[in-house]
């Protein structure tokens, strides 16, 4: 296999961002997430994260903080999403937008779970490339733009779903966030869905040129229970504060600090957090 030179641009970009923070962190001596798959992926994925974050003061805060904050998060939703199959290992797993996240590797999931990543048709492409093939006939490989829902014609109706879409909601309308949930919610008899959102502020304020990549927030959301306008049936099971995520003990303690002093506002506590729902 060789070095392979990638051009993606603006929201494609951004997977190659958090392939790089686990590969980084999983080499750690105590890694929080460890990665192998991401060290093998960027063996061979010829991409400078210093020249995406341009500006030594960018690029010196990422590389202290943001392979953290990016196993932090990964590891959150792992953990989520083995409890969930430990409860239905019947389950059909939906990884929306999954980029070059190893999650299915790293999860492992038992051979009665049928596990779909999906993804544009280049993203797949390149993870036929990098990533190893899984035994059996439980994984599934789908290439085609998230919003071109029929995509979902290709997956068994007759299990409980889990999406899960880790970075991905941002970069939707509204129209086309509410068009998702409401083709996964009809789709399954029963599911939960696991996504990070952030509020609107962020999307007005700091969404138009995510990590230097040119990627633009579109949705954003304040209170949780306000997804009922896109899709009633979905039920808030848990909206995750910065300190309940896994490995949080594990971040400086200035940022500890912070992000403990910004949970007392609703504002500031909800710029972007995790939220499980069921239906």
């Amino acid at each position: 296999m060789t070095t392979e030179k990638i051009h993606f641009t603006k929201e494609k970009e951004t997977m190659l961002m958090t392939l790089s923070g686990r590969a980084i962190q999983s080499q750690w001596e105590h890694p929080i997430l460890r990665d192998p798959w991401a060290e093998e992926a960027m063996r061979h994925i010829d991409y400078d994260m210093s020249k995406t974050l341009k500006g030594v003061s960018s690029w010196g805060m990422w590389k202290k903080i943001g392979p953290t904050i990016i196993a932090t998060r990964a590891a959150t939703f792992d953990l989520l999403t083995t409890c969930y199959l430990a409860d239905h290992p019947d389950a059909t797993v939906l990884h929306v937008g999954c980029g070059m996240d190893s999650r299915v590797f790293r999860v492992d999931p038992p051979a009665s779970v049928q596990w779909f990543d999906v993804d544009y048709p280049d993203v797949i492409d390149l993870r036929r490339q990098l990533f190893p093939e899984r035994d059996g006939d439980a994984y599934h490989l789908i290439g085609a733009p998230l919003e071109d829902l029929r995509w979902l014609d290709e997956v068994p109706r007759d299990r409980p779903g889990l999406l899960i879409a880790e970075g991905v909601l941002h970069y939707l309308s509204e129209l086309e966030v509410k068009a998702l949930l409401n083709a996964v919610v009809a789709h399954f008899p029963s599911g939960q869905l696991i996504f990070d959102i952030c509020n609107p502020f962020i999307v007005k304020r700091a969404g138009s040129n995510v990590g230097g990549t040119g990627a633009t927030y579109k949705w954003g959301l304040d209170d949780p229970q306000d997804i009922k306008r896109l899709e009633p049936k979905l039920e808030l099971i848990k909206e995750f504060r910065p300190s309940e995520l896994v490995a949080f003990s594990r971040f400086p303690l200035w940022l500890r600090a912070l992000f403990r002093a910004m949970e007392v506002n609703p504002t500031l506590r909800r710029m972007e957090r995790m939220v499980v729902y069921r239906y």
